[in-house]
């Protein structure tokens, strides 16, 4: 009863919080024109990772660890030490309860926009052709998504433990955040830097449930086989031209995506975050 009395004293007050709804408004409102500026041009596959980006880039993964920075800082600090004196609470529940409102929070945000801009583009028709977005794909693309969401909030939160200040913790998370993803980019890590894993996610959006390894190598040989002969064909008598710089979505060396990789390289970080956050706050004085 605490747990759940705390989770929803903390969801309403986030829910009536004025962050909050600028929050869901604006990234309603990136989410639309991402789409519209890349409507007619833009395959499923490639449309569907733009309007992911900005949960897994940037901006809005300032807005998500600052909700997991503020619970555990600052005046909140004391409020929870007075709760433990006047009501029968642990301090488990207390931290539990304020992190799970944070979480839900924000897939729920991520949810109410992601969820419907995904259906618009997969079912609407539009003059592009179809690049084999599975429903097992989007799917998953959402669920690893989220489970980076959910690593970022404990972030937030492991850093508000520890540091106690949110100015401070938000400084040393954005000073630590960008520059760890950009050396793991450099290496297209998608299992733990999320610049390599949006790259990635067309990949796994055009990813089947189940597929026979032989038939999908045999097709995959055809086709590069009918390619490069199309190519020596049309080669004679044409100026050479330089070879085509891929776009930011595609990248090939990501076709050998592995989602359970995935899933242990942010949802091993995400729980050994909460681990380390409940010991700091059980044996801090207040």
């Amino acid at each position: 009863m605490p747990l759940r009395a705390i989770l929803q004293h903390d969801l309403w007050g986030l829910y009536q919080s004025r962050m909050v709804r600028v929050w869901l408004a604006a990234t309603a409102l990136l989410a639309a024109l991402l789409m519209m500026t890349n409507w007619v041009k833009v395959p499923s596959a490639p449309l569907i990772a733009i309007v992911l980006f900005p949960y897994l880039v940037f901006p809005w993964f300032l807005v998500v660890m600052m909700l997991g920075v503020n619970p555990t800082s600052g005046s909140r600090a004391d409020a929870m030490a007075d709760g433990f004196l006047c009501r029968p609470v642990t301090r488990y529940e207390c931290l539990l309860g304020t992190w799970l409102a944070r979480l839900v929070l924000v897939w729920g945000v991520y949810l109410v926009v992601a969820v419907p801009a995904a259906a618009i583009i997969v079912f609407a028709k539009r003059p592009v052709p179809d690049d084999g977005v599975t429903f097992y794909g989007v799917i998953a693309a959402m669920g690893v998504v989220g489970l980076v969401l959910a690593l970022q909030v404990s972030l937030g939160f492991l850093m508000g433990t520890l540091l106690r200040r949110s100015l401070l913790a938000v400084a040393v998370l954005l000073l630590a955040w960008y520059p760890l993803n950009l050396v793991l980019h450099a290496f297209s890590l998608e299992e733990f830097s999320p610049i390599s894993l949006s790259q990635s996610l067309p990949t796994l959006l055009r990813q089947p449930w189940q597929e026979d390894p032989a038939a999908e190598t045999a097709k995959v040989g055809d086709l590069e086989a009918m390619q490069k002969t199309i190519e020596w064909i049309s080669s004679f008598g044409a100026p050479s031209k330089p070879p085509a710089k891929p776009g930011f979505f595609e990248q090939a060396e990501y076709e050998d995506f592995s989602l359970l990789s995935v899933l242990m390289g942010y949802g091993i970080p995400t729980l050994l975050s909460i681990a380390l956050a409940t010991v700091c706050f059980n044996v801090r004085d207040f």
